[in-house]
């Protein structure tokens, strides 16, 4: 029996009342929120397993939004089933292989366009989480019309084709995270010295378990809350930085 790789637990969540509201992009649902103001500034953000719907990740939406991003979460699993709190861990791998995180570029493709040529945007950044920290990994390997991006806790596949980064991006991950080892991580960052021409950053947030960053305030437990806080703070500043 494996044991549950993301740490806290799904079913015990807080209800959300979400600040946003849902679109469709050619074939694409999504989740959009724009700030009090007008911008050319957007943020995608990149769902982890639970998918397009989880309140965690619509809470992320907002928070961006209310940082002011236009941001939009699409359902990156195109209107199959996310992976439940219910679903067994023998099942997984098999789940996996039909939703691979680096096959996303032609959802990217598609909200790209929507954001220049609905909202008009000029500068996009990206956010994701888990498996969205692997899309966006993937993504910033990819696609020049990203300006910065975020990945956090996406599980490093390692080849030599995983550091040639085309934009400014910033990894987070937890010390306590046991999908993730800190031997990865050191290889990440030995191979983004070597390789990558562009800022980038690594960061590692103590005693912080798989899925850390996206807790809602009232989800969150009294000792991680900073380490949370911050990890989201740091978040926020590369894409302010950057986009």
């Amino acid at each position: 029996q494996m044991a549950d790789p993301f740490l806290y637990d799904t079913g015990e969540r807080s209800h959300y009342g979400c600040l946003g509201h849902e679109v469709q992009i050619e074939y694409l649902k999504a989740y959009v929120c724009r700030p009090s103001f007008s911008t050319d500034k957007a943020v995608i953000v990149v769902h982890d397993v639970f998918g397009w719907q989880f309140p965690d990740i619509r809470y992320i939406v907002d928070l961006m939004a209310g940082h002011g991003y236009i941001t939009i979460c699409p359902d990156f699993f195109k209107g199959t089933d996310p992976w439940t709190s219910t679903d067994h861990w023998a099942d997984f791998p098999g789940w996996m292989k039909e939703h691979d995180p680096t096959k996303v570029d032609k959802e990217a493709d598609v909200v790209l366009k929507y954001l220049k040529e609905q909202c008009g945007a000029k500068k996009i950044g990206i956010v994701g989480f888990s498996w969205g920290g692997m899309a966006v990994h993937h993504l910033m390997l990819k696609n020049p019309q990203l300006t910065a991006g975020v990945s956090l806790y996406g599980i490093v596949r390692d080849s030599e084709e995983r550091y040639n980064l085309l934009s400014p991006t910033f990894f987070i991950f937890g010390e306590k995270d046991h999908t993730i080892s800190l031997d990865q991580i050191f290889l990440l960052e030995d191979k983004l010295k070597q390789y990558c021409k562009v800022p980038y950053k690594i960061k590692v947030y103590p005693g912080q378990v798989h899925g850390f960053a996206q807790l809602k305030p009232e989800d969150m437990k009294p000792d991680d809350k900073p380490y949370i806080e911050e990890a989201r703070r740091d978040m926020i500043d590369w894409i302010k930085m950057f986009v």
